[in-house]
């Protein structure tokens, strides 16, 4: 995808996120220069942007490429003169490929990165219930590569921590044992398989064939992300299924990602699939709520942010965002700049609410008994869960809303303050009104007193 089309898609999504001042003061001028080598090159038009960019926007910037290109790059911020300076020193770096940590030289002498992000460990992987049992296996599998779950194949939606856990598995092996380790996604080897077939000047392209299979068989580690996207692409099954076979042969580590199952990857041969149910497949679930304050308060400890941010505004970004990590990533981002950029105000929950309300359309997760009690209430009531959470006060919704916090009071242990938090950022009080005047109602009203228990026969709640 060209590198224009790209940067107009991202500045699409910027636009809705931030305010006009805020897109036109740091965006407007912004160029994406390319895209090389897990790096992403922009262009800003003054020095100062390059430290407030990387400060405040650089996570929303990588999640929105990664959204657009479906790979992981690390932002790097140039003005226009200093670009010739850059590929100055890219092509230095290249010179020196032989000692580079992250390069090794395979047996036909060619100079391989093994393209890991050495940003991603397991020191820093926040283990949850969601993800214990990942956790547990990745680590198996860097401390026996090739002898122990061969191949491990990790699935699971966008943002739960798969690729996270495939670079942490190769840097810890790279690292303490060794080996040689290579990353790519699938869309990166069918790239390299169908530049085979380009000609070399002896008309020939025994040189770039010999190359692919040194690079891919001659190596301890193979992790391919995303195999879901080599669908389609026949042949590059047909030489997946042959490298596959020579690394299993030879005891070599094998490492899968995917967005579903083995068994949903219809357009993946039968051969393939079988193969990736040879070792140990792990589904890893969205983190719950618990494991989403954790990623968040590691976040903030992570990018020491001179504003305190109340742990209010996290259980209320814990609970509206979703479970994708990089959204909860951007919110942090997105709030801090939005502090900023209004003055720099104290964040507040008030502020987080006004800040972060275009991320709530991102749909409401059931983090724990409470959400489950306003789903429920909400399909009774033919009403959405945004409606239930929100400041409108209908009598169709707000009615219902009562309820709701009603049962949140009477069927959990949450206190007044949490339950208003999960409703939208309502105050404690309001909370202990509704609660006596539905307490009040069902003394008075047969009909609604049945209501009720319909709704915690429902909700079910032990």
């Amino acid at each position: 995808m060209n590198v224009d089309i790209i940067w107009d898609k991202l500045l699409n999504s910027v636009k809705d996120k931030l305010s006009s001042l805020s897109y036109n003061t740091w965006f407007k001028e912004t160029e994406l220069y390319r895209l090389e080598n897990e790096k992403a090159y922009v262009i800003v038009p003054m020095p100062i942007h390059k430290k407030h960019m990387m400060e405040h926007f650089s996570d929303m910037i990588s999640s929105l490429l990664y959204e657009i290109t479906n790979t992981e790059y690390d932002l790097v911020f140039l003005l226009k003169e200093e670009i010739e300076e850059e590929e100055a020193l890219q092509k230095k770096e290249r010179s020196q490929v032989n000692s580079n940590s992250n390069s090794f030289s395979n047996s036909g002498g060619y100079n391989v990165n093994s393209n890991l992000n050495n940003n991603y460990t397991f020191d820093n992987f926040i283990v949850g219930n969601s993800n214990k049992f990942a956790h547990a296996a990745a680590l198996s599998v860097a401390e026996n590569p090739g002898r122990i779950y061969n191949p491990l194949f990790l699935y699971g939606n966008s943002g739960v921590g798969k690729t996270h856990l495939m670079h942490a598995i190769g840097n810890y092996i790279q690292k303490t044992l060794e080996k040689k380790v290579l990353y790519v996604t699938s869309e990166q080897f069918v790239d390299e398989f169908v530049k085979t077939n380009r000609k070399d000047e002896n008309g020939t392209n025994f040189n770039y064939v010999e190359f692919f299979k040194d690079k891919y068989r001659n190596i301890d580690v193979l992790i391919i992300d995303d195999i879901q996207y080599l669908g389609g692409a026949q042949q590059s099954q047909q030489e997946f299924f042959h490298t596959f076979n020579n690394l299993f042969n030879d005891s070599k580590q094998i490492i899968v990602s995917s967005d579903r199952s083995p068994d949903d990857l219809k357009q993946l041969e039968d051969r393939l699939r079988t193969r990736f149910s040879w070792g140990l497949r792990v589904n890893i679930s969205p983190p719950d709520y618990n494991l989403r304050k954790d990623i968040l308060k590691k976040k903030i400890i992570a990018g020491s942010f001179e504003k305190d941010i109340p742990d209010d505004v996290v259980e209320y970004i814990a609970s509206n965002i979703g479970p994708d990590v990089r959204h909860l990533e951007g919110a942090i981002t997105r709030l801090i700049a939005y502090s900023t950029i209004m003055g720099g105000e104290k964040i507040t929950l008030d502020l987080a609410i006004e800040a972060l309300k275009d991320f709530n359309n991102m749909g409401v997760v059931e983090k724990n008994d409470v959400h489950r009690i306003q789903k429920i209430v909400s399909e009774y009531f033919q009403i959405s869960v945004e409606d239930i959470r929100s400041k409108k006060r209908s009598s169709n919704i707000s009615f219902p809303r009562q309820i709701a916090m009603y049962l949140c009071r009477t069927m959990t242990s949450e206190s007044f303050p949490k339950i208003g938090i999960e409703f939208g950022g309502k105050d404690h009080s309001t909370v202990m009104h509704s609660v006596e005047k539905i307490e009040k109602e069902i003394r008075e009203n047969k009909d609604l007193a049945n209501i009720i228990e319909k709704l915690k026969s429902d909700i079910g709640i032990v």
